[in-house]
């Protein structure tokens, strides 16, 4: 195989969003920040794509936005982008209804979802194209539908609890995913503490995840990057946090591929704590309020 086919393989849409899916949790927490972040993809350590993310957190309401493409060469050859959204709401802290998006395009062909999820039951799903009838793929249940989060909800972690929510306790969970085409569990674990800096934005403590992933249905299990996905142990997430609230979300994202490792990591990750209209008094200052600033308006 040609090195271009292993790295159009290896930077696939479906990786790219699976790297922006790899947490997830009850919900955000009912406190209000914005962050504004780009990122950069590296493959075997060249540049391959680039984008950007935007997350709004109140009370009762979230939002999640995120873009991105391949740029170089890796351009020339897959003329790969896409964007996937998310608003919902909630209740507790803990997410009512979201209605999910997504849209992916390459030089063959475009794929797009719209997901509605209703108290963790898939309530509408729309494809373009729709799912194909091989015999090998394994079929999607009304029961794999229940208890899920959509992939841009997931990508919210929330810490419970009063105390710092950069913790290890953070990592320690198993989710439920459901991606429209995909219903996938990502088990998390605590590797360890480290330190970040952003060219512009946070700098300060994260809590490193290792993420392991376990198709469940909407898969074909004879295709070889499943097998390699599920048995892969060395993947990573590194979590960072939104200013004024108990919501952490990647930094940094590292997993071997068959050329080289594929990182997606933050070179701007800039949040602010936006004051709750329900708050008598401000909120306590956590390490989550360290961050600052604004983000430069996004091409």
């Amino acid at each position: 195989m040609h090195l271009s086919r292993r790295v159009r393989k290896c930077a696939s849409p479906g990786l790219v969003l699976l790297a922006l899916a790899l947490l997830s949790a009850p919900g955000p927490a009912a406190a209000q920040g914005r962050l504004e972040a780009q990122y950069t993809m590296t493959l075997a350590g060249l540049p391959i794509g680039q984008g950007t993310w935007v997350i709004d957190l109140s009370d009762r309401q979230y939002s999640s936005a995120a873009t991105g493409g391949t740029t170089g060469l890796l351009r020339a050859f897959t003329g790969g982008e896409g964007g996937t959204t998310v608003q919902g709401t909630l209740q507790a802290g803990k997410p009512v209804q979201s209605a999910y998006a997504a849209t992916i395009k390459s030089s063959k062909k475009t794929d797009e979802i719209r997901l509605t999820v209703s108290n963790g039951k898939v309530k509408d799903l729309k494809l373009d194209p729709p799912r194909d009838n091989d015999a090998e793929r394994v079929p999607i249940t009304e029961e794999d539908q229940r208890n899920v989060l959509d992939p841009m909800t997931a990508t919210l972690l929330r810490v419970p609890g009063s105390g710092n929510p950069l913790a290890p306790e953070a990592c320690q969970r198993t989710l439920a995913i459901f991606d429209g085409r995909l219903r996938y569990d990502l088990q998390l674990a605590f590797k360890r503490m480290d330190q970040v800096k952003a060219e512009k934005g946070y700098q300060g403590q994260v809590v490193v995840c290792a993420v392991y992933f376990s198709p469940v249905s909407g898969h074909i299990p004879s295709r070889a990057a499943v097998k390699y996905m599920s048995k892969l142990r060395d993947i990573e997430v590194w979590l960072a946090p939104i200013a004024g609230t108990r919501v952490l979300v990647p930094f940094r994202v590292a997993s071997p591929t068959p050329v080289g490792s594929a990182v997606l990591e933050a070179t701007q990750f800039v949040s602010v704590a936006v004051p709750s209209k329900e708050a008598s008094k401000p909120a306590d200052q956590t390490p989550a309020s360290k961050a600052s600033a604004t983000l430069p308006k996004t091409p």
